[in-house]
């Protein structure tokens, strides 16, 4: 199914319209977390959204977190690197869940925690048997093993933010009070509550967009945006269209 909402002014935290730049027109899809089927449904909306578009006028953002908890992680990985061969218009960020993962391949001790995080479903996504009694480093042996070269390197090749006209595309968010070009990826990726409270004098300069925390509709604080709508809990993945000096949303949800 097919959720449109109608066009809205964005507002920029000066005050004055936020503008994407003129002939561009910008989608920016939230947490997929192993929902390929409502990816690919996603995916097939802002295709026919933008069959109006001249060529590399459209440019599509995912936000991070596209792997654990759902039923198909390795699909969703498929389906994006397939993209991006033909489609130069898709920009892939990276979230936590994909920092935690490859933190798992690299020192599993350290990250053991990541199985109770959704990453038990990945692994059994790819094949791993998981138990009680197998240790965390004979599971990333074994993922490690069984993990496409291509998957590997899409995950190491993801980008952490992108800037376009007056908005910040970002997994979680930023540490408030610190200059963009000072932020750690891991606060980018990781960051909520702190940024979420952020006070008005220690907030960007930009809309940020941004996925990370999950709710039941899209959250729009003006000065940020998230677009989280929990594809795995509520069955609905959504993005944000953003054009000129307005914004809209495009869900696809599994009934």
């Amino acid at each position: 199914m097919l959720n449109a909402r109608s066009l809205m002014d964005a507002i920029h935290p000066g005050g004055r319209k936020a503008h994407i730049p003129a002939g561009t027109r910008v989608y920016a899809i939230g947490d997929v977390h192993g929902c390929a089927d409502l990816l690919d449904r996603l995916l097939d909306f802002i295709d026919v959204d933008s069959a109006d578009l001249a060529p590399g006028a459209r440019t599509i953002i995912t936000l991070g977190d596209y792997v654990d908890r759902g039923p198909d992680s390795p699909g969703v990985l498929d389906r994006l690197i397939a993209r991006q061969k033909t489609d130069p218009s898709l920009i892939c960020l990276k979230g936590n869940h994909e920092d935690e993962l490859l933190g798992f391949l690299a020192d599993p001790d350290e990250h053991v925690h990541w199985l109770d995080w959704g990453g038990e479903e990945t692994l059994s996504n790819y094949g791993v048997r998981v138990s009680a009694a197998r240790e965390p480093r004979d599971l990333a042996r074994e993922l490690g093993a069984v993990l496409p070269e291509a998957h590997r390197q899409f995950l190491h090749g993801l980008s952490v933010r992108k800037v376009i006209g007056d908005y910040l595309f970002v997994h979680a968010g930023i540490k408030p009070g610190v200059p963009l070009d000072e932020q750690t990826e891991r606060d980018q990726m990781w960051v909520r509550g702190e940024f979420h409270s952020a006070p008005t004098d220690q907030r960007p300069d930009k809309i940020v967009i941004h996925g990370h925390q999950s709710a039941k509709k899209v959250v729009d604080k003006g000065w940020r945006i998230c677009v989280d709508t929990g594809a795995v809990w509520n069955g609905v993945l959504t993005a944000i269209v953003l054009e000129g000096n307005k914004k809209r949303f495009l869900q696809a949800s599994a009934d």
